[in-house]
This record gives structure tokens, C-alpha cells and sequence, in this order.
């Protein structure tokens, strides 16, 4: 399979849409807490009961499409992996965008990757790495120090793929929804790459 990677503009985020970013959550990343939190935490992988179908597009409105309404893109890089004319997947880079408290030394040097996704059929090709390559050349070019991931507990193929790009589990935030009742039992786990 040859695979191209092309930097898109908003007039094309409807082939970026088209890829599916739905997972089967088969086991879960249990948050353990350690010593009350001094002893930091532990995750262990629990297998469900009943697997369920996870997607990050909640509804039509929140997709890549509506980023450029609800969004100022100017600065963000979005690019599309392409076998031929098929999109197979994509990556968005985005300067740092709150992931990390600004308190009293805010991050310059930390882009985001604001959505990585690869289409069902071709996971396990290799093309989230090539993204992420992307990704990481952007940013470097950029002159950022750091990437950051968000994933979630629930998104163990995420977070074993992370960890295989060389990024670092750098926090693990348990109550990081809490306010969504919809993914209030999830917990965000934020992956670092060093540029």
C-alpha cells in the first residue's frame, strides 16, 4: 500500500470527516490511587464484560467539518493520509490549546494534537505512526519542544500505540470529565513526545 500524506485546507475537511474515528472498547485502564496519591497511581487493565462501540464524533455538528466554525484554524496543521484518493486517516496539530495549566509558567513550546484518526480497515499498517511523524515534523519545524496526546482509560489501543511512538504517560487526570455524564467514569491520560 503506498500512502501519501497532504496537508488539507477547510474547503477539504469533508474527506478528513469521512474517516471513521470509532473504536471497540474491549478492556479498560482501571486507575488504581497509591499510597492516598503519594505513591502516585497504577493502571490495570481490566477486560469488560460487554465490549462497547466507542466514537469520538459524538453528532455530525462536532466533526471536522464544524472546526472551522467553531475554531480559529489559522494556526492549526491538518493533514490527510491518502491511498490514491481514499482517505485513510488524519492528524491535526494545533499550538497548545489549555491541555496544560498556563498557572505561573504557561507552555510555548507544546503543541497539541487536537485528533489523530485511522480508518478501521487500515489500522495496524502502519499509518498512525507515519502521522504521527507528520505531526512531530511540523511541530519541530515550528519550534516546539513537545507533543501532547489526550486519550482516555477506556482507549487502551490508543495508549499501548502512544507508548510504541516513544511518548510518555506525563499525567493522569481521574476526574477530567466530570462534568460530562456521558464519559464522567472516563479518565484523561495525556501522552508526551519529546521533539
Amino acid at each position: 500500500m503506498t500512502v501519501t500524506i497532504q496537508t488539507i485546507g477547510t474547503e477539504q475537511f469533508s474527506l478528513y470527516d469521512a474517516i471513521p474515528i470509532n473504536f471497540e472498547v474491549t478492556s479498560v485502564l482501571r486507575v488504581e490511587v497509591v499510597d492516598g496519591g503519594f505513591g502516585g497511581f497504577r493502571l490495570v487493565e481490566e477486560a469488560l464484560d460487554t465490549p462497547y462501540l466507542k466514537d469520538y464524533n459524538i453528532s455530525d455538528e462536532d466533526g471536522p467539518t464544524a472546526w472551522a466554525r467553531d475554531f480559529d484554524v489559522s494556526q492549526w496543521v491538518i493533514s490527510v493520509a491518502f491511498e490514491g484518493e481514499r482517505p485513510l486517516g488524519g492528524v491535526t496539530v494545533v499550538p497548545d490549546f489549555g491541555l496544560c495549566p498556563s498557572g505561573p509558567c504557561p507552555r510555548q513550546d507544546l503543541a497539541v494534537v487536537w485528533d489523530i484518526r485511522v480508518h478501521p480497515d487500515a489500522r495496524g499498517q502502519g499509518i498512525g505512526a507515519q502521522l504521527v511523524h507528520c505531526a512531530a515534523g511540523w511541530a519541530r519545524q515550528k519550534g516546539f519542544g513537545q507533543l501532547v496526546f489526550e486519550t482516555q482509560n477506556v482507549n487502551v489501543p490508543a495508549c499501548r500505540f502512544y507508548a510504541r511512538q516513544g511518548c510518555t504517560l506525563g499525567a493522569i487526570h481521574r476526574f477530567g470529565y466530570a462534568g460530562c455524564s456521558d464519559i464522567a467514569h472516563e479518565a484523561v491520560l495525556l501522552w508526551y513526545l519529546d521533539l
